[in-house]
């Protein structure tokens, strides 16, 4: 039986998406679906897929709600390989411009719009830029793995650490080191984390301060996607992992230069210890419909 998926493009620093609506939580695709979707051959082409799907129809979304009842709307997000992911960064904030721009929510300037992920609930406001999330708490993990990478000549040492995902940063010497990174090749970590881990390269800016904004360039190998051109989660973990070497005195404020653009980062204190969040363009490329 052939079935018509109604589909959006969209994309966030180049960070690209295959979105659709399934209010009901009744459309599941299978990962092999996923996979031939986001297939930038044979496919629509894009690093994961978002369902959008209210809270109360989707078993991880009632715990969503518990906590925060106002959380209407569940992105279900997987990877371009067809895996489940946490959360995306860059994708949440293409899931509220696709939410907003389809008439299924309203942000207004100085409101929050609360989304559920499966990293737990996240708040979106509009921002100059696009749009700001607040990524949550933020924790350095126990391990510190050391990171091979194709055309890395030697094994370097990671910072692992959580943004609501798993991430490990690596700290480049120069951006000769970043541009020869062939990361069409999984990157190696040792130990290898249980559930993988997004890999991001860093290169500090000189100077890395102006004007009390920290200034990286970053690559990243995304867990299930390979590279890609913006990590949101990613760009979050590669400041707070820079802002953690830099040690006292290190800004709060970070611009993240990416293949696909620049994204910001605040680190904030909350009740819970400190949050991070990520401000950014969001945008919707072109609207199809597929049988599947």
């Amino acid at each position: 039986m052939t079935t018509t998926l109604q589909f959006t493009k969209g994309q966030g620093t180049g960070n690209d998406f295959v979105l659709f609506s399934d209010p009901d939580g009744e459309f599941v695709l299978d990962p092999a679906t996923i996979r031939a979707l986001t297939d930038r051959h044979f496919g629509v082409g894009g690093d994961g897929v978002i369902r959008a799907v209210r809270s109360e129809n989707l078993p991880d979304g009632h715990g969503v709600l518990e906590v925060d009842p106002s959380a209407e709307w569940f992105m279900d997000y997987h990877n371009a390989d067809g895996s489940v992911a946490e959360m995306c960064g860059n994708g949440v904030r293409v899931f509220v411009r696709y939410l907003t721009e389809r008439g299924l929510a309203t942000l207004e300037p100085g409101e929050t719009l609360s989304i559920g992920t499966r990293a737990g609930v996240r708040h979106v406001q509009r921002s100059l830029t696009g749009f700001q999330v607040d990524l949550g708490p933020w924790s350095l993990a126990d391990a510190a793995p050391t990171v091979r990478a194709r055309e890395l000549h030697a094994a370097r040492p990671g910072l692992a650490l959580s943004v609501g995902n798993p991430h490990v940063v690596v700290a480049l010497a120069s951006d000769d080191e970043l541009e020869a990174l062939d990361l069409t090749y999984l990157p190696v970590l040792d130990p290898e984390p249980v559930d993988g881990a997004n890999v991001e390269f860093v290169v500090p800016a000189d100077p890395l301060v102006v004007d009390g904004i920290g200034h990286i360039r970053m690559r990243v190998h995304e867990r299930g996607s390979g590279e890609t051109l913006s990590c949101g989660t990613g760009a979050a973990a590669a400041a707070l992992a820079t802002r953690h070497w830099a040690g006292a005195g290190a800004p709060d404020q970070w611009r993240v230069e990416v293949p696909g653009g620049t994204v910001g980062v605040l680190v904030v204190p909350g009740v819970d210890g400190e949050h991070v969040s990520l401000s950014g363009p969001a945008e919707l490329v072109f609207n199809g419909a597929l049988e599947l």
